[in-house]
């Protein structure tokens, strides 16, 4: 996800909100895609872990600090979930909360492949997870989604930003899953913010991104010294992150949210 963003920690019972049981009878897709997506990964494999992985001090920092920001169990989001009363999509979540500790176990094999040890935590994580115990599942998808969008920038540069080999290849992997993350939520918000009245939901979404803004800037100064070792610089990383929002609040507020793109 993003660096010490994480959707998976922690488990309170909050009260649904307006526009948390809302039926749309569309994520029966959504769970088979995930399960093909599951299959395929069953049948393509883990990375070839026998490689070492040689990375900048600064890189394997920061690495240390998304792999927090992907672990967790996701009791909190899963319940919520099954709270909005639309059992596919409860099953989706639960497929999607799969896929992020997938994340989170590739990157840890990651850093064992460059000798690095795993970090037990980092603060931004804890004041993510806190923040987002307290929240209904509306508000915590828009909270989700500001770490889904951040996340898409930095995998996609450490991707294509070295030249080692297993990390390329374990970015690309954890990339493309981001790039179906998502629409997916996309379609869930836009489902709940209809239930708004139509002049408050351009300005929800303005908001979000002056939060998403403020993130990334934090991520940017927090991961510095790696961006610029990927070859993207902090303003660059974060104008990257402003200009993708804007496609995303399309998509949250058109009437087909399944049609987001992202450049790979």
């Amino acid at each position: 996800m993003s660096a010490g963003v994480s959707p998976l920690q922690g488990t309170v019972a909050v009260p649904p909100e307006r526009g948390d049981r809302v039926r749309t009878g569309d994520f029966a897709k959504w769970t088979r895609r995930f399960e093909d997506e599951r299959e395929r990964r069953r049948v393509q494999g883990d990375p070839d872990w026998g490689q070492s992985a040689t990375l900048h001090p600064a890189v394997w920092a920061s690495i240390q600090r998304f792999q927090v920001g992907e672990d967790g169990d996701g009791a909190n989001l899963v319940g919520k979930a099954e709270e909005a009363g639309d059992g596919d999509y409860a099953q989706a979540i639960r497929l999607f909360v799969a896929e992020e500790q997938n994340h989170a176990r590739l990157l840890a094999r990651l850093l064992a492949a460059g000798g690095v040890p795993t970090l037990p935590g980092h603060w931004s994580d804890t004041v993510f997870v806190r923040l987002r115990r307290f929240l209904g599942l509306r508000m915590e998808l828009l909270t989700l989604m500001i770490a889904e969008v951040v996340a898409l920038r930095y995998y996609r540069a450490l991707r294509d930003g070295t030249h080692d080999s297993l990390t390329s290849d374990v970015a690309g992997r954890i990339l493309s899953d981001e790039q179906r993350h998502v629409p997916f939520h996309c379609e869930r918000l836009h489902a709940s913010l209809v239930e708004l009245p139509r002049a408050m939901r351009r300005p929800v979404m303005a908001l979000w991104q002056l939060l998403l803004l403020a993130v990334s800037l934090v991520v940017a100064t927090d991961h510095g010294p790696a961006l610029r070792r990927l070859g993207i610089g902090r303003l660059r990383f974060v104008a990257d992150v402003a200009a993708s929002s804007g496609e995303v609040v399309s998509a949250v507020l058109a009437p087909r949210p399944d049609a987001w793109t992202s450049a790979g």
